[in-house]
């Protein structure tokens, strides 16, 4: 800039000078800026506001973000895009003050040995960086980022660490490093006397589980260390890490979780299971089903967050081809019988099964499930919960609900005998059986019911078929590419079945939607074994699985690699992707 001052004025000049917008815009503007706005907003807020485009390229709006790229680019400092889960929030805000931070709308994004870096608005005034060169005693270099980001992230932020700091000191000034006396200060919390400073915690909990709505996370991991808690969130599939709590606030952070999910305080010796039904920043409802385990430095807690919108979702939209629906749809809508969805923890049987539920689930049908735990709650099924304490178990809840005249009946998971034995009994008497099974691939869902020993001929009689399934990345649409392959992986994910490889796939480098991994979303790939009278005459005493797995190729079963390799040619994932999920392949 020939004037480098970072005002309104300043700047409306430059862009018109570069032909980016119209004088008598520029004009107007200046003389219609209140000067509240003028204290409260970033010029560049204030411009955005406007939805002006730019004067040479109409098709170009002038947003925020093009307009912070644009200052990047006069101020010849690079651009930085904020990712709160590369961040360390307590490193960032241990700089300087907020107060300090908020006088320059200045940030602290990466703090090294070597060096500190500051994100800021105005690339120009640098007169906070003598003092601050001071404090920190390290090399300073700056980068410039959205106004309106870099302030919402300084509020939350330090709120964090003042909750933090300020749940620290009470801990240490009124209690010693013993995790039993925490509960004392959460259980007046219970009671309904809270305590000011337990705000502390409220607040962490809160920013919490508001954090990980906005980040898309499946699962918030709390874990106790020697010296302080992990908090890490698994965000399409992979871990991340999160945060860093020192120990006495992990534990009142537990002690909260488990209080809202109405499970004993006292008690941290034993496993406990707990749900928590709350709202996202934009009044969405979701639920969070809660786990505690015990184990050697205080209770671990794992929340699982479900989404209701997942039940709304068609078959498609799960990642079922349309013949792969059409056959679904089939199966699911026999008057009765056993289906059976198998696949191993995290592979998406229950979004599966309850989609499945939802779309049958009409008001002439009763839908009845025994669940352990019941994974989400949905006003149109009967749902019981297994209680082992009190023996009613998954056997036992068959039992029950075939006295409940149901006509389509869910149970979690065929684990023993016992279950398997009564889910046989509701499919002869006429009822349609949904359930889960652990086995690698469909096929092997008859070997694993043999084994728990339920006779070939009842397996015959009722079995409606088999889906195996996995859970792939997707690859980011955003920055998503065509691109070669290298044909020996292509060989090596479909082998043996003769199927032509593409002539291009794709790939994805990373970008800012996607927080740089190339992969947003997951979706499901789907090995379908409908049960046919050729397959039955497979199925008997001596059964041979690698014989029942040829037989069931030939009939038309597509195996996960080859389910996999088909969203791999439309670009939908990558080899290695499906390579990490599928078993192995067949070779004969």
């Amino acid at each position: 800039m020939a004037n480098p001052v970072c005002t309104l004025e300043n700047i409306l000049e430059q862009l018109v000078e570069q032909e980016i917008v119209e004088q008598d815009k520029a004009s107007m503007i200046s003389s219609l800026v209140s000067a509240q706005d003028r204290k409260n907003l970033h010029p560049l807020e204030i411009i955005a506001t406007r939805q002006w485009t730019h004067r040479s390229n109409p098709d170009q709006l002038l947003t925020l973000d093009w307009l912070t790229d644009w200052l990047a680019e006069q101020s010849g400092q690079q651009r930085y895009h904020f990712d709160p889960l590369k961040m360390d929030v307590g490193s960032c805000t241990s700089v300087m003050s907020y107060a300090y931070a908020s006088r320059f709308n200045i940030l602290a994004v990466e703090v090294s040995d070597d060096e500190v870096v500051m994100a800021v608005t105005d690339p120009w005034n640098l007169e906070w960086m003598d003092e601050l060169d001071r404090i920190v005693n390290k090399p300073i270099s700056t980068v410039v980022a959205n106004p309106r980001e870099l302030k919402n992230y300084l509020v939350e932020f330090y709120s964090v660490s003042r909750a933090m700091e300020g749940a620290g000191n009470k801990s240490a000034g009124e209690m010693p490093s013993n995790i039993q006396n925490l509960e004392q200060l959460i259980e007046l919390g219970k009671a309904g006397k809270v305590d000011a400073e337990d705000q502390h915690i409220v607040s962490i909990v809160d920013w919490l589980l508001q954090y990980a709505f906005n980040q898309r996370a499946s699962d918030i991991h709390i874990e106790p260390r020697r010296e302080q808690g992990n908090v890490r969130f698994r965000i399409d599939g992979v871990m991340h890490q999160v945060y860093e709590i020192p120990a006495n606030i992990t534990a009142a952070v537990v002690s909260r979780i488990k209080i809202l999910g109405r499970l004993d305080v006292a008690e941290k010796r034993k496993p406990q299971d707990g749900r928590i039904k709350t709202l996202t920043p934009e009044g969405a409802e979701i639920e969070l089903r809660l786990s505690s385990m015990p184990t050697a430095f205080g209770e671990k807690l794992v929340l699982r967050i479900f989404d209701p919108e997942v039940l709304v979702k068609n078959f498609a939209a799960l990642g079922l081809e349309k013949k792969e629906s059409e056959l679904w749809n089939s199966m699911i809508e026999r008057p009765y019988g056993i289906i059976l969805v198998t696949g191993p923890t995290g592979s998406g049987k229950t979004t599966t099964l309850y989609t499945s539920l939802k779309y049958l689930a009409k008001p002439e049908v009763n839908v009845c499930t025994i669940e352990d735990p019941i994974e989400q709650v949905e006003a149109s099924f009967n749902q019981m919960q297994v209680q082992h304490g009190i023996g009613l178990d998954f056997a036992a809840g068959v039992r029950t609900l075939l006295r409940q005249d149901p006509d389509i009946i869910m149970v979690g998971e065929i684990r023993d005998q016992e279950t398997a034995d009564m889910a046989v009994q509701a499919a002869l008497t006429g009822h349609l059986v949904l359930s889960t099974l652990h086995t690698n691939d469909a096929p092997s869902a008859i070997a694993r019911l043999n084994e728990i020993g339920v006779p070939s001929y009842l397996i015959n009689a009722t079995l409606i078929g088999v889906v195996a399934q996995r859970l792939v990345r997707t690859l980011c649409p955003h920055c998503k590419h065509e691109t070669g392959f290298d044909l020996h992986d292509w060989q090596a994910l479909i082998k043996p079945w003769t199927t032509s490889p593409p002539e291009k796939i794709a790939a994805a480098d990373g970008c800012l939607e996607c927080r740089q991994t190339g992969f947003k979303g997951r979706v499901g790939i789907y090995e379908m074994l409908p049960i046919t009278d050729t397959l039955k005459q497979e199925i008997s005493d001596d059964f041979d699985l690698v014989k029942f797995r040829r037989a069931a190729i030939r009939q038309g079963m597509k195996p996960l690699n080859l389910a996999g390799a088909q969203k791999v040619a439309r670009g939908q994932t990558t080899i290695e992707e499906v390579l990490k999920v599928a078993p192995p392949r067949y070779d004969g």
